[in-house]
């Protein structure tokens, strides 16, 4: 049972990991757009922050409800990148647990 188990659960960590960095780029990318650097006329530009806000939103929208913006700032994306890390640390204790280490 462990030869499939610990394998779903690195994927999982993986993809933990992945989805943190959507994250992050997505929030590099709304300061270079908030401080004009990079032109949102540019199509490849757009295309790429639709891209990042459909991976993001479905968990942003939820934390957006329950932490307010203060001056502007969101939170959310920090919220939800801590969550992702909590989850990733979940995934890697388990795996270790499978392993028999801890």
């Amino acid at each position: 049972m462990d030869v499939l188990i610990i394998p779903m659960l690195e994927l999982l960590r993986t993809i933990l990991q992945l989805y943190i960095w959507v994250f992050i780029a997505s929030v590099v990318l709304s300061w270079l757009i908030s401080f004009q650097i990079v032109n949102t006329h540019n199509r490849v530009v757009v295309v790429i922050g639709e891209a990042l806000y459909r991976l993001t939103e479905p968990m942003l929208a939820p934390l957006r409800r329950i932490i307010p913006g203060v001056s502007g700032f969101d939170f959310s994306p920090m919220v939800a990148i801590f969550i992702l890390v909590f989850m990733q640390n979940v995934v890697s204790r388990l795996i270790l647990k499978f392993m028999g280490v801890a």
